[in-house]
């Protein structure tokens, strides 16, 4: 998949992006039509793309399909999506190869025997909701459609490493790790076959191992264990990486992994050994000219911007972001809370209790876990955001995502986001009471609201035998339209959005219990009519900039004081020594 770093030395890699066939099919007649033998006429679209930004297309909501042709050397062939927003359905000339649901997955099928020549690739896509979707379709964010991230055709031969995770554990003094690598593995050959795997970390041999796999199978095998001395740990603006190359006698993948211990002691968020305020915006892979098929460069201007207005970490709200985004929070050392997407106003208690929609989810979190797991930016797993966390079956679903991501998502805390603080019963399975708030803009306009429900959730978290947990506050902040101005503070003006946000970040850093702050949101993005959301100009406008990333006068407010709580940080451990 595409990454900012190469994948492969050996692997034949093509890329597939650019321009592909495509047609909107609303009366959603084209299997039923074979347009999968080829699309009737149409037009020229860009992948990754989203069809909303195509003219006349933006309200579009439904099916719609895409045809590449390329050529290939034949042999057996690997086709990589790096998601398709919502659901994907594909054919290779004509045969089907299997479906994929979520729109922010990568998926690939494995094809064996094919042809040289001329090939015809062709994805149903739709992004329609029903009952059992993933996210439900009231959702504040926008119903885009399409194939959103690269698509790839790789060539394989022999065994082939299709996926990696280093799992590791840290001395006590954190000066030298132990870890083994795990390898899911698949034959490509016709016959049973065996090679010999080595794993080199930084350019030094650390694992080497033999795998034995019949055609056509995939296995999961784990590697020698070692342990590397003197360890350069990953951490906030200093990230040290390690390179990762892993071989077969046919075949290679590249990597990069980071070593880094986060955890809950004595009622603070230790980042290596070390107490860490999270000082974090929200954001949306969004962009309107871009929808979620979201530019690099902009990307990296994102970045830019969250390390000058002073940030330390950045929420993925509301599902996991693209891998070139989590690879450049790796190298420029910000934290990162990746979630997937189960948005909460529009789960109803029936949706919570669906089977289908609970077996989506742990599906998406096994996603998630497989793709990311590397990624030493990523500090916290995110469940859910607002469901009705005070059901009894939205009990049932936390209980299940925690402890299968306890158990499988390697050193990482493991959160969710509640709006319901006083009538909440999921909090035990949290490693950090997160919490969604609005006082100053929905509701609680005294000038101490927030100071009375701070003090009101800490009495109540005590009762429940939970004061040892760290709150962060995970959502907060009040809208503004760019440029409108006010001497008054009026509601929507500039001025009165960034006095709130101030008043916040300077309750919570004060506050003994709470571990940082989440300001909501980066910037404005674009968010769904059709779902009830009244929302002016069709945005959410709470962004701290505006959709184009211009900077309101909160941006300017937050970087003051997340500058200020960075310095107080480092003279206190300057201090300490």
């Amino acid at each position: 998949m595409t990454r900012i770093f190469d994948e492969h030395v050996i692997r034949r890699v093509r890329s597939l992006d650019g321009a592909w066939h495509f047609r909107k099919d609303p009366l959603n007649c084209g299997k039923e039509t074979a347009w999968f033998l080829g699309i009737p006429r149409g037009e020229t679209v860009a992948v990754p793309s989203v069809w909303n930004t195509e003219q006349g297309n933006l309200n579009y909501e439904g099916v719609a399909w895409y045809e590449k042709h390329f050529y290939s050397e034949g042999g057996c062939l690997r086709l990589c999506f790096g998601a398709v927003m919502t659901e994907a359905e594909v054919w290779l000339d004509g045969n089907y190869l299997g479906s994929h649901y979520g729109g922010f997955s990568q998926f690939d099928f494995i094809v064996s025997d094919v042809a040289a020549g001329e090939h015809r690739l062709t994805v149903r896509v739709d992004n329609r909701f029903d009952a059992d979707s993933i996210p439900q379709e009231w959702v504040d964010w926008y119903h885009y459609g399409g194939i959103t991230r690269g698509v790839s055709v790789e060539t394989l031969q022999g065994i082939c490493v299709l996926c990696n995770r280093l799992e590791y554990t840290l001395s006590e003094d954190l000066k030298s790790a132990t870890g083994q690598f795990v390898l899911e593995l698949y034959n490509a050959g016709a016959e049973q076959a065996d090679t010999e795997v080595n794993i080199s970390l930084g350019g030094t041999l650390v694992s080497t191992g033999v795998a034995e796999l019949s055609a056509g199978a995939r296995k999961e095998v784990t590697l020698s264990e070692f342990t590397l001395e003197n360890v350069a740990l990953w951490n906030v603006g200093a990230p040290e990486l390690y390179d990762v190359r892993i071989t077969t006698a046919t075949d290679d993948l590249c990597d990069r992994v980071g070593f880094r211990k986060i955890e809950v002691k004595d009622g603070a968020v230790l980042l290596n050994g070390k107490p860490v305020e999270f000082r974090g915006v929200n954001r949306h892979e969004e962009h309107p000219d871009w929808g979620f098929a979201f530019p690099f460069g902009l990307m990296k201007k994102d970045i830019d911007l969250a390390l000058e207005m002073g940030c330390n970490a950045i929420r993925g709200s509301h599902y996991p972001n693209s891998q070139e985004f989590v690879d450049l929070l790796d190298e420029r050392g910000l934290m990162f809370w990746s979630e997937i997407p189960i948005w909460g106003c529009g789960f109803s208690d029936e949706a919570l209790a669906n089977e289908t929609v609970v077996r989506r989810g742990l599906e998406m979190h096994r996603e998630m876990v497989k793709y990311y797991y590397n990624h030493p930016c990523i500090v916290l797993w995110g469940m859910h955001n607002e469901i009705h966390s005070y059901h009894e079956a939205a009990y049932r679903m936390s209980k299940l995502y925690y402890e299968y991501l306890k158990e499988n998502g390697g050193n990482r805390l493991v959160v969710y986001a509640s709006c319901h603080p006083l009538k909440d019963i999921c909090f035990e399975f949290s490693d950090l009471i997160c919490l969604n708030q609005y006082f100053g803009w929905y509701y609680g306009y005294e000038d101490d609201a927030w100071e009375k429900f701070l003090a009101e959730f800490c009495e109540h978290i005590k009762t429940l035998g939970m004061a040892h947990k760290p709150i962060v506050m995970s959502e907060f902040g009040c809208a503004a339209i760019a440029g409108c101005h006010d001497d008054e503070n009026i509601l929507w003006c500039e001025e009165n959005q960034a006095k709130q946000i101030a008043h916040c970040l300077k309750v919570f850093h004060e506050h003994p219990q709470v571990a940082g702050s989440f300001i909501w949101q980066f910037f404005d993005m674009r968010t769904c009519l059709q779902a009830g959301l009244n929302r002016a100009r069709g945005f959410n406008n709470k962004g701290l900039m505006n959709e184009y990333r211009k900077p309101k006068l909160a941006y300017r407010a937050a970087k003051e004081l997340y500058h200020e709580f960075a310095a107080e940080e480092t003279d206190r451990f300057d201090f300490k020594g």
